[in-house]
């Protein structure tokens, strides 16, 4: 695991029940990422052993690893659990781009919007001139006629 993953999200999952803890599986598994549950001195002597860069972040509480092989969606989809399940699940952390990060960084990435909703906004900001400059040259045309 430590090794395929391109991104693995460390999670505390405290409180969390049994039937949640199944349904949060079943909504990762159909956006293709993984949920595991593992001890901390396991989880940190293999990824000792891939040798990832920068500082472990501290594991407080049981640990659950959210991994997949894409960058961002491990990371998207346990920050939705985590909203969803607030006080029982929380990102401790996690490995992207083979080195450790942080809460606050995987959170970050985790609100990066999908790929779709990116070039959504994309289109939108180069349309914008454009408009702009439609409306104006009409108001333009109608203040003439």
């Amino acid at each position: 695991m430590a090794k395929e993953a391109v991104s693995v999200v460390f999670v505390n999952f405290h409180g969390l029940s049994v039937s949640d803890a199944t349904e949060m599986r079943k909504g990762l598994r159909g956006k293709g990422v993984s949920y595991v549950v593992a001890k901390k001195t396991l989880a940190s002597k293999a990824f000792k052993d891939v040798k990832i860069e920068g500082e472990e972040p501290v594991l407080e509480g049981e640990l659950g690893i959210v991994f997949g092989s894409d960058s961002i969606e491990p990371a998207r989809e346990t920050y939705t659990f985590q909203k969803k399940y607030e006080g029982k699940l929380s990102i401790l952390g996690g490995v992207f781009e083979k080195r450790f990060i942080g809460k606050e960084e995987m959170t970050f990435l985790a609100k990066i919007p999908p790929q779709e909703v990116l070039y959504g906004q994309f289109v939108n900001l180069i349309n914008s001139p454009i408009q702009g400059l439609v409306i104006a040259l009409d108001a333009l045309a109608q203040k003439e006629a």
